[in-house]
């Protein structure tokens, strides 16, 4: 089957947006080129601000992309579970592993190393078996800490594993999938009494490091992202050639509800963004009413947006932290669109480098996730380089060039391996 490079241009966006997120130069920007609950000067965390940004974007879409692999990766597995648990372990060694390993210098980028023999697909076992054994023993006399990992890839294991065995137990009934929600739901809002069997559920854990319920919340974005997945092991029909000017009207649209949703959920402009995302939602499924192709996504990400944007009357508003349901529907609504529009753009051959560009930086997230902390950075630091940088921290303009050059770094590290074929797989 032909790999998708508008899913993986949704990834690779994701995963080049958070890197740039993490290396502009912190409390002289302004708010909206951060996280919307950590502003700046101080980027104190305030649970009570609504709203979301662009970097708000990132980690919902790297899941939904997620969720979407998920069909793509397992339709023709047979041994299913026993992939999914070496998957989860495998992901939460990783996350142990690479944050005990940062700030470390060579032995960062040791670590790395260790990480290439671990995960790139080898005939054999035995380099795998010794860098395993290495990296096991390396956190052992260093007094590793299981309870720290790093939070991203602790979700990431837990979703992979629990939306994983979601698809597989429905992927016959996808109607069950979307009714395993509800009852998630029913858990969190039952929680909220004390002394509830739903508490208890809430609260248990066998293996507190590893898992709790809490993560399931993103089920919220992965359940949804694998019916994008299904939709992707579809063959496309014939598109008439009248059909092509709707098309990319719609694919205007899609794009257009992302920078709006984003510009006025920020400034808290609910009443205006309500009106336009209807106006414009509306205006994209009467486009799409005589065509087929990828209708699905637009009725999807529209039904989500429209969805996410009456729950933001609720929860006090759109939050990332902590995530409420208006943050899962519209993210994943939004996620929906912009992979209409990039599988829109593709098909007709529009913005091919730039797809081209995302989609080979989302082909191996992994390597571009650790380049940064695990490489780039210790390399910078051990040849003196670091203060080229950091003299960049102090000027607004040469504070967003910061970011973009380290990240054009660590997207040149991605593309090198990806070009050799060393991809990271669990």
């Amino acid at each position: 089957m032909k790999r998708s490079n508008s899913l993986d241009a949704l990834r690779g966006f994701a995963i080049l947006a958070m890197v740039l997120s993490s290396s502009i130069a912190f409390g002289i920007l302004p708010d909206w080129m951060y996280h919307a609950q950590t502003p700046p000067p101080s980027h104190k965390f305030n649970p009570e601000l609504p709203g979301i940004t662009w970097v708000d974007l990132v980690f919902p879409f790297f899941l939904f992309s997620m969720g979407a692999a998920i069909p793509l990766a397992l339709h023709t597995k047979k041994k299913v579970l026993g992939g999914l648990v070496q998957r989860f372990i495998l992901l939460i060694f990783f996350a142990v592993f690479t944050l005990h390993t940062r700030n470390l210098g060579f032995i960062s980028i040791g670590a790395f190393v260790l990480l290439c023999f671990l995960f790139i697909r080898v005939e054999s076992w035995i380099p795998k078996i010794i860098a395993l054994a290495t990296a096991v023993t390396f956190l052992i006399c260093k007094g590793v800490d299981i309870y720290k990992s790093d939070i991203i890839i602790l979700v990431l294991a837990n979703m992979a594993f629990f939306g994983g065995i979601t698809w597989w137990l429905t992927a016959k009934q996808p109607l069950l999938r979307l009714g395993v929600l509800p009852f998630i739901a029913a858990v969190f809002l039952a929680a909220e009494t004390p002394g509830s069997w739903a508490e208890i559920i809430y609260n248990w854990s066998p293996l507190p490091w590893m898992y709790k319920f809490y993560y399931l919340k993103y089920l919220f974005i992965i359940l949804p992202g694998t019916f994008a997945g299904e939709w992707l092991l579809l063959s496309v029909p014939e598109i008439p050639a009248w059909d092509k000017r709707k098309w990319m009207m719609i694919a205007a649209g899609a794009f257009l509800l992302v920078i709006v949703n984003v510009v006025c959920l920020f400034s808290r402009q609910v009443v205006l963004n309500l009106a336009l995302s209807v106006l414009i939602g509306t205006f994209m499924l009467v486009m799409a009413t005589k065509v087929q192709a990828w209708r699905n996504y637009l009725q999807a990400g529209v039904y989500l947006l429209w969805l996410g944007l009456c729950f933001d009357c609720t929860q006090g508003g759109i939050k990332k932290d902590p995530s409420n349901y208006s943050y899962y529907f519209v993210t994943g609504g939004l996620a929906f669109l912009t992979v209409l529009g990039f599988m829109v753009l593709e098909y007709y051959g529009y913005c091919k480098r730039i797809i081209g560009y995302l989609a080979i930086n989302g082909r191996n997230p992994m390597v571009a996730y650790v380049a940064g902390n695990l490489l780039l950075l210790p390399l910078l630091k051990l040849t003196g380089a670091i203060d080229l940088l950091s003299a960049m921290e102090h000027n607004v303009w040469l504070g967003v060039l910061r970011g973009l050059v380290f990240t054009g770094i660590v997207s040149l590290i991605t593309i090198f391996f990806v070009q050799r074929k060393w991809y990271w797989k669990t």
